[in-house]
């Protein structure tokens, strides 16, 4: 374990060097207050929404943002250490392949973690601050589940890019699967099911339906932070199917968590079988 821990100190401490922490930390401070404060912009006026609107279109700022990060924060842990000819170097070490990448993924994991907390965070203290209808007590319930979802939803992606970095054997071919990864998840999955209860007239079975929004994890991440806000189910659009199945949130962020950890055994798996 303690060789673990030196691996993902050393990944950690490379990511705050790269700046990683300062710019993910900032650019999600500035979308997160911005998008709070213009908001309601389209009925012409402008200032901090109601917290349960704030919460909903952060969710849907975050699964854009937040998996193409995680993607392209670790695509390249293994590939691109194996083209740089240090990964035979890393493996005299006297950790296992498996350790290796888990101390890996959890220097990754903490620097994710870290920016997306002081990200949101600022934006939750600004947002208590200045907006007139919106104190400390109504903000932390919503926004520590928020927050808490949104670094699942980031250590899930995590563990996809570790799947990526360890079954290629080119950079360049892992960044574009990455890409890949972040079109079929957070774009075209949700045009598929939406093509599918129109091709269907929405006969499609709803514990069908359920299943498949159960399967990927931004639809999974935007259920949680639906949930929470009874007034806003109906918005939920094609969501609002699975919403009505009622969900726990618990199970919600159980799938979450699932997502960060059966890739990355599975990541685990293929390179323990790998020849570097």
């Amino acid at each position: 374990m303690r060789e673990v821990m030196i691996v993902a100190g050393k990944e950690f401490r490379d990511g705050m060097r790269n700046r990683w922490v300062l710019a993910i930390t900032i650019a999600f401070a500035l979308l997160a207050v911005g998008l709070a404060w213009f908001g309601t912009a389209a009925s012409g006026e402008v200032g901090f929404a109601r917290v349960s609107t704030t919460i909903v279109s952060l969710a849907t700022l975050a699964v854009f943002l937040i998996p193409l990060i995680a993607l392209m924060l670790a695509y390249d842990s293994v590939v691109g250490e194996e083209e740089k000819g240090t990964l035979l170097l890393l493996l005299t070490y006297p950790v296992s392949r498996a350790g290796l990448l888990a101390g890996k993924f959890l220097g990754h994991a903490g620097i994710l973690a870290l920016s997306t907390l002081l990200g949101f965070g600022i934006a939750a203290a600004v947002i208590a601050i200045f907006a007139e209808e919106a104190g400390v007590v109504e903000l932390v319930g919503p926004f520590t589940l928020f927050i808490g979802s949104a670094i699942l939803l980031g250590w899930a992606f995590l563990a996809v890019a570790y799947l990526i970095s360890v079954s290629t054997r080119e950079k360049a071919r892992a960044a574009g699967l990455a890409l890949l990864a972040w079109f079929l998840f957070v774009l075209v999955y949700d045009l598929m099911l939406l093509g599918l209860l129109v091709g269907t007239e929405g006969r499609v079975g709803s514990g069908l339906f359920n299943t498949l929004l159960l399967i990927n994890p931004t639809d999974v991440f935007r259920l949680v932070n639906l949930t929470a806000f009874e007034e806003v189910a109906e918005a939920g659009g094609m969501l609002s199917i699975a919403l009505d199945a009622g969900h726990s949130t618990a199970w919600l962020l159980a799938i979450l968590a699932a997502w960060a950890v059966v890739p990355l055994a599975v990541a685990a798996g293929i390179f323990a079988l790998r020849r570097s």
